[in-house]
């Protein structure tokens, strides 16, 4: 009975994604979706806390106020920034947005997404502060 010979394998670092800065954005922006779902989340309690009433909605607002929610939030609210803005930066590449027969450039599209992205925020805090 003969067997194959055994190639070389060079060992490969557990943390071999964090050597490259293309790596660790994707690897980042990958963990960035845990993040994205803990948002959804942390909505739909405050849907269901406001939908049971004042007592549940202020038992959410103390909660909330916690010291680790709210490093929480903060953590997540950073990987969702990283996460849109590698999502924007993304769709120039994805789309190929036709003009009257000519390719729009890639910064306009960049562009406009940050635009629209600028005028729903000021929209949003003009709602929620009015």
């Amino acid at each position: 009975m003969t067997t194959a010979p055994r190639l070389y394998r060079k060992p490969v670092s557990l943390i071999w994604w964090a050597q490259r800065r293309s790596y660790l954005l994707f690897v980042l922006r990958e963990l960035s979706s845990v993040f994205v779902a803990w948002f959804v989340v942390y909505l739909l309690l405050l849907i269901h806390a406001v939908s049971s009433g004042n007592d549940e909605y202020q038992r959410f607002l103390n909660w909330s106020a916690s010291p680790w929610v709210v490093a929480l939030n903060t953590i997540a609210l950073l990987f969702v920034l990283l996460h849109a803005i590698t999502w924007f930066d993304l769709a120039p590449k994805a789309m190929v947005v036709r003009v009257r027969g000519r390719r729009v450039a890639p910064v306009v599209v960049l562009g406009l997404h940050y635009l629209l992205w600028a005028v729903l925020t000021a929209l949003v805090l003009w709602v929620v502060l009015r």
